[in-house]
């Protein structure tokens, strides 16, 4: 038996007006996912238990089985093991994105615009937080380069106390009202106050202002957490795989559960990244005996944060037509039994621009047991109201696993 898990990142969202009161899944033209809905279970899953945020570490978690209640120990330390850190018991590790700020006068004063920095280039972005290592880092506070505009920062005995806010979640809003509080979080609101005054006029900013391209103007702390502890995949479901994804946090869960983790060379967790890469990685992974691959494409998720209506709708159709379609594809023509299960993290509305709390909708196809939906319902948050009801975001793995019925 082979499984493949599809995640289009906060690709479910909420009706919207500019498309007469459809949401951006029902507006896609997806011939994929509706040939798929046609013979699969579909409904809805909680992938973000109720009084935890809705963070893309929480909800990750979930879909491959760890219930986030007791494995979420923070997202940086999950993004710590992409980037390959060997983190103490000790360590505290902190979020850090390269952020856009604009206007005048004293920091508390600039506006967040951008949380990514125009999704900078890793290249432009290491030579970046190595310039911040150099001038602010010291043996026990330490920053690592990660992917585009998400790094990382660890300091010994630090504190995972602070008041911290994803800048994601307060796009437009002035930096005063989101300064990290609680008592020693001076030491992270200093760092970012200073990190303006070195990169706002830095050679690399420069270059980009001249392009048109957003600054990464500054440094933005967040996500703290300490070293997790989880079983892996392969004690908890007795199959092997891989991950496949351009962000680092997924990797990481990957890692730390035992899971290959595959690269694609052009994957960039953008809308415009390497979809036959991709595609092909998959494909690759079942041809050389691997059980299991898990596929999380971020595209649909950032459009949203850049509220970018357009681009998520298209971000959803290249997934149906360049990675869904043709995987399964192979899957059908390879004779061997498969079962595949797609559903976004979590939502991420338009309107908001950030993750939300309600439940996604899911799809579960198993090629030995094929639905007949009549109603040829679709892989859509209306249609997902329709099915079954899961709760526990984490129980849907062991259904699609058959850990229990």
């Amino acid at each position: 038996m082979r499984y493949f898990i599809l995640v289009p990142d906060g690709a479910a969202d909420l009706p919207m007006d500019e498309l007469s009161g459809k949401t951006p899944l029902e507006a896609a033209k997806t011939p994929g996912f509706d040939m798929v809905a046609e013979k699969s279970i579909i409904g809805n899953v909680r992938t973000v238990p109720l009084g935890i945020a809705p963070g893309s570490d929480a909800a990750n978690l979930a879909v491959m089985g760890y219930d986030p209640r007791v494995y979420l120990k923070g997202r940086s330390p999950l993004e710590a093991a992409s980037i390959g850190v060997d983190l103490k018991d000790s360590d505290v590790t902190y979020r850090v994105n390269l952020v856009t700020l604009e206007g005048e006068g004293p920091y508390e004063d600039l506006i967040i615009k951008d949380h990514s920095s125009g999704d900078i280039s890793t290249e432009e972005a290491d030579i970046l937080i190595k310039e911040i290592q150099k001038l602010f880092g010291s043996e026990d506070f330490k920053f690592y380069t990660g992917t585009s505009y998400r790094h990382l920062l660890v300091i010994d005995h630090g504190d995972v106390s602070y008041d911290l806010t994803p800048p994601h979640d307060v796009l437009t809003d002035k930096t005063a009202q989101h300064l990290p509080r609680g008592e020693g979080s001076e030491v992270i609101r200093d760092l970012m106050m200073k990190s303006y005054q070195v990169l706002n006029n830095h050679p690399v900013n420069i270059r980009r202002e001249e392009k048109g391209l957003n600054k990464a103007n500054s440094l933005w702390v967040w996500g703290a957490g300490t070293k997790p502890s989880m079983p892996g995949f392969y004690e908890k479901y007795k199959v092997k795989g891989s991950v496949i994804s351009a962000v680092d946090l997924i990797k990481g869960i990957g890692i730390l559960t035992g899971l290959k983790t595959i690269n694609v060379k052009g994957a960039t967790g953008t809308l415009h990244t390497n979809y036959e890469g991709k595609k092909d990685a998959v494909i690759k992974a079942f041809q050389e005996g691997d059980e299991f691959v898990y596929l999380h494409m971020e595209g649909p998720d950032e459009c949203s944060h850049q509220g970018d209506l357009k681009g998520k709708i298209k971000s959803i159709e290249l997934i149906d037509e360049r990675i869904l379609t043709p995987v399964f594809e192979f899957l059908k023509e390879d004779k061997e039994p498969f079962r595949i299960l797609i559903l976004p993290d979590h939502r991420t509305p338009l309107s908001i621009r950030t993750h939300s709390s309600e439940p996604v909708p899911f799809l579960f196809y198993d090629s030995e047991d094929e639905k007949d939906n009549r109603e040829k319902m679709r892989f859509t948050e209306s249609d997902g109201t329709k099915g079954i009801m899961i709760e526990e975001g984490h129980r849907l793995a062991d259904l699609f696993f058959k850990k229990t019925e």
